[in-house]
């Protein structure tokens, strides 16, 4: 249609006849809902359950989720710390300053008993009512992989705690990439001497094994019927040496043993355990089973070099303050300058429901700042704190003439789950069984070559028990 026919149309003059009802008839008859917007029952329906939809999910929001919201900011989270060592009173400095930089976490410490330690850590976690942070053996890993949370990234990364951490602790904690824990002490195997003994004798300190075997036996004072009165090493004999698995693994490293394969090192295996029971066999002995532990006899003066931690000298200045004596790096075979290392570290339950809070007082605890101030606190309450873990605080204890020689051996210490003194009842003492055997079978005149090929079954069996 064109323009006029439209504009008829719509009077009423069209040739059809077309007229326009009269307005009262139009208001008689009720308008027809449009064909384009058909009003249904289907749309009726459809509109109210989209409100029903509207209002449920306005519901979950303010009733659930903005909730969880509010908890993230407001409510505190509090986390379980199982120490060893150290009295709740020395890391509470520590905890308020963590505490103070995140105020919604709350950080409960507890120094747990250490006999069955490992045990009741276990078995706890495994029941969900374990601690979010514990402190472990560096030789439990085998042990405790599964139980350990890595570190992430924001705690540190590899290259970072490749930088202020020792290579042991690396060799140690990180496997397969990932980081197990954060050291806050280091501890290494070292050789205690009663200067005294030393002076009266005009001897010098070993450094060699050379030079250690011959100042034992001039050390050594025997009465008349041949009976040692004063040892000039405890060193030989396995169950009244106090850390006799540490000192033959110190042998084992330094001859190249491999400990993971002793099968594969018998002969140097050999060789180390025929060395280290030469000291208490024959006329030349310097040490025996008879003698007192090796602990109380170098508290008692009649002793004159004794391998031990860090922590036997607070034994043995309980047992004799007045004690002189003077701590110093262990004997070496040419080449082979190294020691053995014993500390224990921090890790995070991969059960704990405060992982990313637990990750940041990792953080915390890893800081130059905070080893600082432990050791500080530490030292409050004994002759000195836990010698510094971070390989950038070891100068600062140059002057420490007690401590120092420790944190100087990190750098070549190794490790060994021939270890003392963990009460693991697990792994070490496992291993230590295995190992007090065949020290005891050579004494008792068995050839080193079948001692060892009995130890290396056991430690073999062992290691197949932990998934090696």
């Amino acid at each position: 249609m064109d323009e006029n026919t439209v504009f008829q149309n719509t009077t009423g003059e069209s040739q059809q006849g077309f007229q326009i009802q009269p307005q009262q008839e139009a208001d008689q008859t009720p308008p027809l809902p449009s064909p384009s917007r058909p009003f249904s029952l289907a749309n009726i329906i459809k509109i109210v359950l989209g409100i029903v939809v509207l209002v449920v999910i306005g519901f979950v929001i303010f009733q659930f989720v903005l909730p969880l919201f509010s908890k993230s900011k407001n409510e505190k989270v509090t986390l379980t710390y199982w120490g060893l060592w150290e009295e709740p009173s020395v890391f509470q400095g520590i905890i308020s300053d963590f505490e103070k930089e995140n105020p919604n976490i709350k950080v409960e410490y507890s120094k747990m008993d250490k006999k069955q330690y490992r045990e009741r850590l276990v078995t706890r976690i495994n029941s969900n009512t374990g601690p979010d942070i514990f402190r472990f053996h560096n030789t439990w890993l085998l042990e405790l992989s599964k139980y350990l949370l890595p570190m992430s990234s924001d705690v540190t990364t590899t290259d970072e705690f490749k930088k202020n951490f020792y290579p042991v602790t690396q060799q140690d904690l990180i496997k397969n990439g990932a980081i197990y824990g954060i050291p806050l002490e280091i501890d290494t195997l070292s050789l205690f001497i009663n200067t005294q003994i030393f002076k009266d004798a005009g001897a010098q300190t070993p450094k060699s094994w050379d030079d250690f075997i011959k100042t034992a036996k001039t050390l050594t004072v025997k009465d008349e019927k041949g009976k040692i009165k004063t040892s000039g090493a405890a060193i030989g004999t396995y169950d009244n040496i106090v850390h006799a698995p540490d000192i033959i693994s110190l042998l084992f490293v330094q001859n190249g043993v491999d400990l993971y394969n002793i099968s594969a090192t018998s002969q140097k295996a050999s060789d180390s355990l025929e060395f280290y029971t030469s000291f208490a066999k024959g006329g030349g002995s310097v040490w025996d089973s008879t003698l007192d532990s090796s602990t109380l006899a170098f508290a008692n003066g009649s002793l004159a070099m004794y391998f031990g931690y860090s922590w036997d000298i607070f034994t043995i200045q309980a047992l004799n303050k007045n004690l002189p004596f003077q701590v110093v790096a262990v004997p070496y075979l040419p080449d082979r300058k190294m020691t053995i290392a014993s500390y224990w570290t921090e890790g995070v339950s991969v059960k704990s429901k405060h992982q990313k809070e637990a990750m940041l007082l990792m953080k915390f605890l890893s800081k130059k700042e905070t080893e600082q101030k432990l050791f500080t606190e530490q030292s409050k309450t004994r002759l000195f704190g836990e010698p510094y873990a971070r390989v950038d605080l070891a100068d600062s204890l140059k002057n420490n003439t007690i401590v120092y020689p420790f944190v100087s051996q990190g750098s070549i210490a190794k490790s060994s789950f021939f270890a003392s003194d963990t009460d693991d009842n697990g792994l070490n003492q496992q291993m230590n069984a295995y190992l007090g055997n065949a020290v005891r079978s050579i004494l008792e005149n068995t050839s080193p070559e079948s001692a060892v090929e009995t130890l290396s079954k056991g430690v073999t069996q062992v290691l197949k028990q932990y998934g090696q």
